[in-house]
């Protein structure tokens, strides 16, 4: 699954625990939490984070998305899948968790061209892009990880918009405590990444590529950083 860039034991082993969460363990929650229903304070915070990263990613790209064609790298329950179709894109949008996929593929309204798959965002099957966008997909790997699937990726898109966990004082007191792994189950942690080393690795291995846009989003629970790597 994984791109000769990348090591695939470590992609492929946080894969696995991944799935296993989504399918499992989290998927009502994940439901909950992309819906209207109501929930706690924390994952209200968490939904207003996510629904204004959402948005951001989706100005980055250009308005008129007619012809263009979009990897949607983790869709999780597609609400970005559904916003870029709706612009006109054709989009591929993507999941290891076929339980959100379904949700995804439910929820979605009809017209809208939109290829629902399961499995690795890096599967080489899925062809060339004009554009990737991976929400919230890499925050459960380690900087060198991250940029090995970004490698991969520039391999088959001109423009990559992503999103990772931002080291700050209190994530990684958090990630040290553990307190970044959910109460009551065994999810994946979040892993914090430093910003100036996920920037120099990138320049190093990504020269064709470089930083368009950056920006961090903070919202309650919710803190997560957004770039986008442009080709040229």
């Amino acid at each position: 699954m994984m791109a000769s860039h990348a090591p695939r034991s470590t992609y492929d082993a946080y894969r696995g625990r991944l799935e296993d969460y989504f399918d499992r363990t989290a998927r009502q929650n994940w439901v909950d939490l992309t819906s209207d229903t109501k929930v706690s304070g924390i994952r209200a915070t968490v939904r207003a984070g996510r629904d204004r990263m959402r948005a951001m990613l989706l100005d980055w790209l250009p308005y008129d998305l007619k012809g263009k064609r979009i990897l949607d790298a983790g869709c999780g329950t597609g609400a970005l899948a559904v916003a870029a179709a709706q612009l006109g894109a054709e989009v591929v949008a993507i999941d290891i968790s076929a339980g959100l996929v379904d949700v995804a593929r439910e929820r979605a309204p009809s017209g809208l061209t939109i290829d629902w798959r399961v499995g690795d965002m890096l599967d080489p099957q899925l062809g060339q892009f004009d554009h990737v966008v991976a929400m919230d997909s890499l925050i459960h790997y380690e900087t060198g990880d991250i940029v090995d699937v970004l490698a991969a990726l520039a391999d088959r898109a001109p423009s990559i918009a992503f999103t990772f966990a931002p080291r700050t004082p209190l994530l990684a007191a958090m990630h040290a405590t553990g307190k970044l792994f959910p109460k009551s189950d065994r999810a994946p942690a979040i892993v914090p990444v430093a910003e100036w080393k996920l920037q120099r690795l990138l320049a190093q291995r990504l020269p064709s590529h470089g930083i368009a846009a950056s920006e961090r989003i903070v919202s309650g629970f919710y803190t997560s950083h957004a770039m986008m790597l442009a080709r040229g």
